[in-house]
């Protein structure tokens, strides 16, 4: 049996930063073979934003201050910093580092984590940790990615898939029980490497005139092969997380699943037999921002209103690893 939280950890303040450049689907129609109907059909995509001149830090720190700003905090007053992305400024120092720096928090530590579109899940249970166990009051968790920079634009499988964007929540500490972080639930399976990579770049594949030659530092995907496990995962781990709570699915106020294909989305809340206007969508307007499109869309979905004290919301994302996990909260404000 587990140890009795000492703590609860309440999300407190949500935030999103998208850039100003939309790129619609007829701007692809230009350049690649392929047409807004072909992808709007296949992917529920309309339009992305596009990140240029600007590195994935910058759209990290703009979400943190606007954190900093809804709940009136001074820089000094965050404990911990981490930043879910696999689009790093560069390998070393960490992007949560520069973060740091960004908003002058100098009594904060940060670090990286990396679980591609599962990564804000991962990085939000991780956050939990040490307010649970108190010992930090405040964690900043933001999941942030510049696809853009590993998007090989003469693929059209996958450049028409992903835009550029960040969200992120401030984590509080509460004695109150049974509100904030409930429950999570999370997994990896790594012999699904192959289906979703960038080869490029590491250890593996160092960055060579051959790597380059070779388009290996672009991100690249087996579409069908994604779609089939994110349908059957996204669901699986939902309902086992509910399930292990004692809860079903009508019990939700709001679902935030990761935000990849409109038809993943469908087909996991069928299986759910979960009702339509319990699931959070934005994927039209953004696409698969990765690390940023479950906060982004739980920044969207609070201003609509659609959250109140008391709440239960679950977020669900699958990602490149194979990563996949679920988070469970009560709504704290």
């Amino acid at each position: 049996m587990a140890e009795p939280k000492r703590y609860g950890a309440i999300i407190t303040a949500v935030e999103r930063y998208l850039p100003d450049k939309i790129v619609t689907n007829h701007d692809f129609e230009q350049i690649l073979d392929t047409s807004d109907s072909w992808i709007r059909e296949r992917t529920g995509i309309v339009e992305r934003r596009l990140l240029e001149g600007k590195p994935t830090s910058f759209m990290a720190a703009q979400v943190a201050r606007r954190l900093l700003a809804r709940r009136q905090l001074d820089p000094a007053e965050v404990e911990l910093i981490i930043v879910a992305t696999i689009t790093p400024d560069m390998f070393f120092p960490s992007t949560a580092c520069l973060v740091q720096d960004q908003i002058g928090a100098g009594r904060a530590w940060a670090f990286d984590l990396s679980a591609a579109c599962s990564g804000f899940v991962y990085a939000l249970a991780t956050g939990a940790q040490f307010i649970e166990s108190g010992t930090h009051r405040r964690v900043m968790v933001i999941g942030a990615d510049k696809m853009s920079a590993i998007m090989d634009m003469q693929d059209r499988s996958t450049c028409v898939l992903f835009g550029d964007g960040a969200g992120g929540v401030l984590l509080e500490r509460s004695a109150e029980s049974g509100m904030g972080m409930l429950d999570f639930e999370m997994h990896v399976d790594g012999s699904g490497c192959e289906y979703l990579h960038m080869k490029g770049g590491g250890s593996l594949v160092p960055a060579s005139h051959e790597s380059v030659d070779q388009r290996l530092h672009y991100i690249r995907q087996e579409g069908r092969a994604v779609f089939k496990f994110a349908v059957i995962r996204m669901a699986q781990v939902s309902l086992s997380l509910l399930a292990r709570n004692g809860l079903k699915p009508g019990d939700l106020a709001l679902f935030v699943p990761h935000q990849a294909n409109l038809r993943i989305i469908e087909a996991t809340a069928e299986r759910m037999h979960l009702a339509r206007d319990k699931v959070m969508v934005n994927i039209d307007r953004y696409a698969n921002t990765t690390g940023g499109t479950i906060p982004i869309a739980l920044s969207e979905a609070c201003e609509q209103g659609r959250l109140k004290r008391g709440d239960l919301l679950l977020m669900t994302a699958v990602g490149g690893g194979l990563t996949w996990g679920s988070a469970l909260f009560r709504w704290a404000v």
